[in-house]
């Protein structure tokens, strides 16, 4: 008999480990290496320290669930894949003979592949080292082995590609082209015309004036704008390309549409939704050819409200210029003159009136919206802009102006009558909610305003508690001081993420009762879906087995988009923090001026005043002392001087150092410094000269 202790005949038990519950199935969700969380039907959990094991973004994977070491709640760890998501990457090849090796570029894939010496991939494919090259997988690694994969793709050398965004458009599971046969569908697209003029209920507009107003350099045009007085007041009239006249459900465009939710405006690149032969040609509303367009038609009274329904019906129009938005401020602010406008046919006069008349009813509709308590954040958008072959060559700011103002204007005006026509017939789609903020989120910025002394007690407590006017209100007095953005951009932090619903919520930030996107269906598959609905309640067809086949699949479609857009924006934003790390390389040791638009424990964090470039002082560099840090003021104190720093203060910065690849720009103060808040430079709230 086996003995335990000493003095003991009894057989000592063995020893266990803490029990877990029992295996959930989920998908694993990888935020950067490891970190992850796995989506199961019991809830979301977060994975342990070293729980992702062998696992890989998407995956279906089996997980136990044990308590967390800190605090409540239960951390999720990784026993076995069920399911791969990925299939292939993209990554940089090397020779380690008698092996290749790949380098996957998405760094939340840590861990290298080998290619076998009896793998002729490489050499078919003329790959050598340093080349970026697609990788599939053929055995993927576990504990004790290495992964196995073949090359597909020679993508091109290290002088030929940007890795810097390459490595952006992996990290975010963006696809780079469409397949062969999604393009080959496309081919086959013709525009059909006058068929399309012989369906039921399609107009000919082709005698509206109508125009495209858009950024320079933007080639798929899928708004197109008109307006005239009335006896009553005004006619607005926005035509959008008809998209789903050419993308059927089911479809092979439609499928790959869906996929990817929307296009991705990378810094150096588009990735489109559809082909270029679609939202580049055939959908595209090109002046002076004839296009398929969903055009909505409001009447308007001479305060800018909405009189009557808006006709709203799937039209053939002809655009008569393609304008840039520089081209109609000119013209609006008298720079130029009608015949200045590259009008394609028809009088020019004409066209310069329709956005005049846009312009006015702008400026109405956007006092309605105030009344009714829309909030209007200040923006500021900085745009690196690159050369042929993606180097960055400068920066351009963009911020609110009349043509941009005209359009948007126009643009929520079609959103929310189409919308309220939706929500009128109980017809679901993707529409566009946006809830109220917690008041929680609210209560972490009015320390902040207060600093800034926009608030008062009664203000503070209206701003709390989700007031849209009180919002609105500290959004008025901070404009035109160097608070004006920074207040704007903790308030818009603030906000809940509006996301796509089957159903309609209304939207707090717009103060509108309904609201779905359907200006964009070249760029955005949610507008896809709102034509479709619309084109189902005007032809009767909302009982069909295809709209309630439909109609099971909305939720999940406004799920994949709301996921989509937040990954384009996510991967937009890096792409752009990579080019202006790179526009700075060159310029380290340059001095700037600058305001600081955050504060950590440590450092501050600055936004320069001509590019709008963020970067970071590191603490270290703000003096000799330790600095205390005030996580509700948001400042950093220093113990020996009292010398304090927040939001707003003015400094001037000299460009320390870059890192490109990760898109971060590191300041140090320059020699003749900045004026810390006790110095009363940022927080009394008075206009900048």
């Amino acid at each position: 008999m086996a003995k335990g202790r000493k003095g003991s005949n009894r057989r000592r038990p063995p020893k266990t480990r803490p029990k877990h519950r029992s295996a959930l199935i989920g998908t694993i969700r990888v935020a950067r290496p490891g970190v992850a969380e796995v989506e199961t039907a019991e809830g979301t959990f977060p994975v342990a320290r070293g729980g992702i094991r062998e696992a890989m973004n998407g995956d279906t994977v089996g997980v136990t669930l044990s308590p967390a070491h800190h605090g409540p709640g239960k951390m999720a760890r990784v026993q076995t894949v069920v399911t791969r998501a990925t299939t292939s990457f993209v990554g940089i090849y090397g020779r380690l003979d008698p092996l290749g090796a790949v380098t996957p570029l998405d760094e939340r894939i840590r861990r290298d592949f080998f290619v076998l010496p009896d793998d002729r991939s490489a050499g078919r494919l003329g790959v050598g080292d340093g080349d970026l090259v697609r990788a599939r997988i053929l055995t993927y690694p576990s504990r004790g082995e290495a992964g196995v994969v073949t090359l597909d793709e020679r993508l091109g050398s290290p002088d030929d590609v940007d890795v810097d965004i390459e490595a952006v458009i992996a990290r975010h599971d963006l696809p780079r082209s469409f397949p062969p046969f999604v393009e080959r569908e496309a081919s086959y697209v013709r525009a059909g015309i006058e068929e399309a003029l012989s369906e039921p209920g399609r107009l000919d507009l082709r005698d509206v004036p109508c125009v495209t107003v858009d950024p320079t350099g933007a080639r798929d045009y899928d708004d197109a704008v008109f307006a005239r007085r009335t006896e009553r007041g005004y006619e607005v009239s926005v035509s959008i390309a008809d998209v789903t006249h050419y993308v059927g459900p089911g479809s092979a465009l439609d499928s790959e549409a869906a996929s990817r939710t929307c296009s991705v405006y990378l810094a150096d690149r588009v990735l489109p939704m559809l082909p270029e032969a679609l939202s580049c040609d055939v959908c595209s509303l090109v002046p002076g050819m004839d296009r398929l367009a969903m055009n909505v038609t409001v009447e308007l009274d001479r305060g800018g409200a909405v009189t009557g329904s808006p006709r709203i019906a799937p039209a053939v129009i002809r655009s008569r210029a393609r304008l840039e938005y520089g081209q109609v401020d000119a013209l609006l602010g008298g720079g130029s003159e009608p015949r200045d406008l590259p009008v394609a046919e028809g009088d020019p006069s004409v066209v310069a009136e329709s956005l005049a008349v846009l312009d006015e009813v702008a400026y109405r509709r956007r006092v309605l919206r105030h009344r009714r308590g829309a909030i209007d954040f200040a923006s500021r958008e900085s745009k690196v802009t690159v050369d042929a072959d993606g180097r960055p060559v400068g920066v351009t700011v963009r911020r609110p102006t009349a043509a941009t103002e005209l359009v948007e204007e126009a643009m929520l005006l079609a959103n929310e009558a189409v919308a309220a026509e939706l929500a009128g017939h109980s017809v679901a789609t993707a529409f566009r909610v946006h809830e109220q903020p917690s008041p929680e989120d609210l209560a972490r910025v009015v320390p902040v305003l207060k600093e800034f002394d926009l608030v008062d007690a009664a203000q503070a407590a209206a701003v709390a508690a989700g007031d849209p006017f009180a919002i609105e209100g500290v959004l008025e007095r901070a404009g035109g001081t160097v608070a004006e953005t920074l207040v704007s951009t903790l308030l818009l932090r603030a906000m809940k993420r509006a996301i796509y619903l089957p159903r309609n919520d209304g939207h707090y930030a717009l103060g509108a009762k309904a609201y779905c996107h359907f200006t964009s269906p070249i760029r955005r598959y949610p507008d896809i879906l709102v034509h479709r609905a619309l084109k189902a309640l005007a032809r009767g067809r909302l009982s069909t087995r295809e709209w309630r086949a439909a109609e099971r699949l909305l939720p999940q479609r406004c799920r994949d988009c709301s996921d989509g857009e937040r990954r384009a924006a996510a991967a937009e934003h890096e792409s752009q923090a990579i080019k202006m790390a790179e526009f700075y390389a060159g310029r380290i040791g340059s001095v700037e001026g600058g305001v600081v638009s955050g504060c950590e424990r440590f450092g501050l964090f600055v936004t320069l005043d001509d590019t709008g470039a963020d970067g970071l002082v590191p603490v270290r560099r703000l003096g000799d002392q330790w600095f205390t840090y005030d996580e509700r003021r948001l400042t950093l104190t220093g113990e020996e001087d009292g010398t304090r720093w927040g939001l707003g203060d003015r400094v001037r910065v000299r460009v320390e150092d870059v890192d490109v690849p990760r898109g971060r720009i590191d300041f140090t103060l320059a020699d003749d410094g900045g004026v810390p808040c006790h110095n009363g430079c940022g927080h009394n709230g008075e206009r900048e000269s």
